[in-house]
């Protein structure tokens, strides 16, 4: 999994189909080193049983923004990262319409990279969570 260096945003969303992010429906749609926006449309599948978003959705969002945005800082010679802790504080929800995703890098180092992510309810700017992931970058062995 060689991945490092800037991918745009074209690059970022041809790996999604086929993926749990693709079956998510997540979009991205801007992207720059160490910043990503992106967003999912909210509709019956990816609600949980009680007709709410499921939180798990949330942090398929979240994680893979910042998952995505870790290959443009990974360290020269990296082999690729993995996700080694996350956090999520839900504060709201939705039923319908759309949920966006901006993530932002905290620590970009040789051994870690630290993310945080806001995701809101599209149209409301309503915050759904917070989110923070530490990444482990991987080396050759």
């Amino acid at each position: 999994m060689a991945a490092t260096g800037f991918h745009t945003v074209d690059e970022l969303n041809d790996l999604l189909p086929g993926t749990l992010p693709g079956l998510l429906g997540i979009v991205f749609t801007a992207h720059e080193p160490g910043r990503i926006e992106g967003h999912l449309d909210v509709r019956r599948d990816v609600l949980a049983p009680n007709g709410y978003l499921h939180a798990a959705t949330v942090v398929g969002l979240a994680d893979t923004a910042c998952g995505l945005a870790t290959r443009a800082l990974l360290p020269e010679g990296a082999a690729g990262f993995t996700t080694i802790e996350l956090k999520a504080n839900y504060l709201g929800t939705a039923r319908e319409g759309r949920i966006g995703v901006v993530a932002t890098n905290a620590h970009a180092g040789r051994t870690t990279q630290v993310w945080d992510a806001t995701v809101t309810a599209e149209g409301s700017g309503k915050t759904i969570a917070l989110f923070r992931c530490t990444q482990s970058v991987l080396w050759p062995r």
